[in-house]
């Protein structure tokens, strides 16, 4: 009887592991991982992030609310790294790896760096172990771009570097400079 139970019990959470891993891999599927780099004046910067796909959907205002946390991605929170200390925007930031979330607004979005690794989506509680906070413009474009996307893409001088997050007919664009 005992056998009979505990049979059932290991066959149930085979089902349940083979359903959560089919999930789990159809998620990353439809928003693949990438991860983009760049070095610029001695500075390794890197982002890994996932890239989902519009699909008919609303996207800013809708899927991704306007004024929310959010994790600009899918999946896991986007990470970034930088092997030098960076002004991110107009603030100073040491090198490290950092989370980097967003709250979308229609003319306005802040992007935001938290230092709290290991977060699924966004961080829930730990809003105090944001970094910094900014403000920068959201721009509109006149074609969709049907898949997220988020380039490291060289300015004209040596140490600056453009952090672009596009989606649909957004653009944000974040400066980064290499101290």
């Amino acid at each position: 009887m005992v056998k009979k139970i505990l049979l059932g019990i290991g066959i149930v959470v085979v089902i349940f592991a083979v359903y959560f891993g089919y999930l789990l891999a159809a998620n990353r599927i439809l928003s693949p991982a990438e991860i983009v780099k760049t070095e610029v004046n001695g500075a390794k910067i890197s982002v890994s992030y996932s890239r989902p796909f519009k699909r008919e959907r609303e996207i800013f205002g809708g899927l991704v609310p306007y004024d929310r946390y959010w994790r600009t991605g899918a999946n896991e929170a986007t990470e970034i790294t930088f092997s030098k200390d960076v002004l991110f925007g107009t603030k100073n930031v040491e090198a490290g790896s950092y989370w980097l979330y967003s709250i979308p607004g229609k003319q306005e979005w802040t992007v935001v760096l938290n230092s709290e690794l290991g977060q699924w989506g966004v961080p829930g509680p730990n809003y105090d172990k944001d970094v910094l906070r900014i403000k920068v413009q959201a721009t509109s474009v006149p074609e969709p771009l049907e898949q997220f996307k988020i380039s490291l893409v060289p300015a004209p001088k040596d140490n600056l570097i453009k952090l672009t997050l596009s989606w649909d007919k957004t653009l944000v664009v974040v400066p980064l400079e290499v101290i």
